[in-house]
């Protein structure tokens, strides 16, 4: 695989990758090893209850607690450092949590095939709206609250991570995710309070991927039309797990928005 030659003002900018449901800081293992060959730093976080986090996941029921690994990483940040926040998927509105939180902390917002809220644009809105309908068979749930109330928890089953996730992937990485996927807190209230003064602050780029059949491109550019970011970069031939199908294209165009991003 290769990269590109290590940027002289690469150190200057610091990466923070945030994955999506069910995943954790693994699922970024090669465009970490893409960007920190370039001479990057990287830092792929997991979420609360994700990846090797060590939370149950019954006990995260609110998007501040799924966020706060997130939250206390930049609360650690040197005043003087700022980061360009990559979000994937589930990572979105969490990334937009810590762009309401920390404005001045973040260089740039990447929602690589994302959710992607707004002040005005709700979460649970694009929920609704793109799932309206829809058969999400094959999630397993658990109900922590009893079968009588709403799922707490649920994680892809086999046929929806081989057949709409990863299925432009290499087939090594879909044997990878069957192993180290986990249950994720099912998170459909609206607690998250964005604005314009802060979050609309923030230098926001959306990275469509054409192939995902998860986010398909249309609610992609919907979200896109709906909540306009400063960018649109396209990867042709991503499938939804966009790290795994195409990275080196992702990396090149994260290190096109360092280049573009400015202090």
């Amino acid at each position: 695989m290769s990269s590109s030659s290590p940027n002289p003002d690469a150190n200057k900018k610091h990466f923070v990758l945030i994955h999506g449901a069910c995943h954790g800081a693994w699922c970024w293992y090669k465009l970490s090893a893409l960007l920190t060959s370039a001479g990057y730093d990287v830092t792929a976080i997991d979420l609360a209850a994700c990846g090797i986090h060590p939370k149950e996941v019954k006990y995260v029921q609110t998007f501040s607690d799924y966020a706060e690994p997130l939250i206390k990483f930049m609360e650690t940040l040197p005043q003087e450092e700022s980061v360009i926040l990559v979000g994937h998927s589930f990572g979105g509105p969490v990334i937009s949590i810590a762009m309401e939180m920390f404005p001045e902390k973040i260089l740039a917002a990447v929602f690589a095939t994302a959710f992607m809220p707004s002040p005005t644009f709700s979460y649970p809105h694009i929920i609704e709206k793109m799932f309206a309908g829809v058969d999400l068979m094959d999630y397993y749930h658990r109900f922590d609250n009893g079968p009588n109330n709403p799922p707490t928890s649920a994680i892809f089953g086999p046929k929806i991570t081989s057949l709409l996730l990863y299925q432009l992937s290499p087939p090594e990485d879909v044997k990878l995710a069957s192993s180290l996927l986990r249950f994720c807190p099912v998170l459909i209230h609206d607690e998250i309070k964005l604005t314009k003064e802060k979050y609309g602050s923030v230098r926001k780029v959306f990275i469509v991927c054409d192939q995902d059949l998860i986010i398909p491109e249309k609610w992609q550019r919907w979200m896109i039309d709906e909540n306009p970011p400063n960018e649109v970069q396209v990867i042709n031939g991503a499938d939804h797990m966009v790290m795994f199908s195409k990275p080196q294209e992702l990396f090149t165009c994260l290190q096109a928005i360092a280049v573009s991003s400015s202090f």
